[in-house]
C-alpha cells in the first residue's frame, strides 16, 4: 500500500517519451472496458496536450485534451493509479486540462465518461446554459432497428 504522498505526486505536461508509460497506465482500463484503445502513436499524439501525475519517479495518472477545432475539443484518456485514487490527483489532472483548453482558446470542453459524478465535481455538467444539447446514437443499433420494422 502507498503512503498518503499523493500531494507529492507532481501533475507536468507529458511527453512524447511518456507514451510507453501511459499505455501501461491504462491498459488495465482498456481491458475493463472503462478507456478506449490507443495505439502509442496515438498516445503521441495526446501528450502534446496531455499531462501526467509523476510519483516516486513513476507515472501514475495521466489525461489529455484532445483539441477537434476552436470551438471544440474532448478531455481524453483520464487514469490514475488505484491506489492514487481518491488523492486528488484525478482532479488535478483535469484542472491541468482545463486550463490548457482555455489557454488554447477552445470554447467548449466535453467529456464522455460513465464516472458523471466526478466530472460534475470538476465543474462539468450535461450542457452548457443556453447551449444546444449533444444526442447520439449509435450506428450499429440503428441500421438493426430500421431492419426489424
Amino acid at each position: 500500500m502507498i503512503d498518503d504522498h499523493a500531494h507529492e505526486a507532481v501533475i507536468r505536461p507529458a511527453l512524447k517519451k511518456d507514451a510507453s508509460a501511459v499505455a501501461r497506465l491504462i491498459k488495465p482500463y482498456v481491458a475493463e472496458r472503462k478507456l478506449l484503445p490507443r495505439t502509442l502513436k496515438d498516445l503521441r499524439r495526446l501528450t502534446v496536450n496531455g499531462f501526467v501525475a509523476v510519483a516516486d519517479g513513476q507515472v501514475v495518472g495521466f489525461a489529455a485534451v484532445d483539441i477537434y477545432s476552436r470551438k471544440l475539443a474532448e478531455l481524453v484518456c483520464l487514469a490514475v493509479v488505484g491506489d492514487y485514487q481518491g488523492r486528488g490527483l484525478g482532479h488535478r489532472l483535469v484542472a491541468a486540462c482545463i486550463e490548457r483548453a482555455r489557454a488554447k482558446k477552445v470554447l467548449e470542453l466535453m467529456a464522455i465518461t460513465a464516472a458523471e459524478h466526478f466530472f460534475k465535481q470538476c465543474g462539468f455538467d450535461y450542457s452548457l446554459p443556453g447551449q444546444k444539447k449533444a444526442l447520439f446514437a449509435a450506428p450499429q443499433w440503428t441500421a438493426s432497428a430500421e431492419r426489424s420494422e
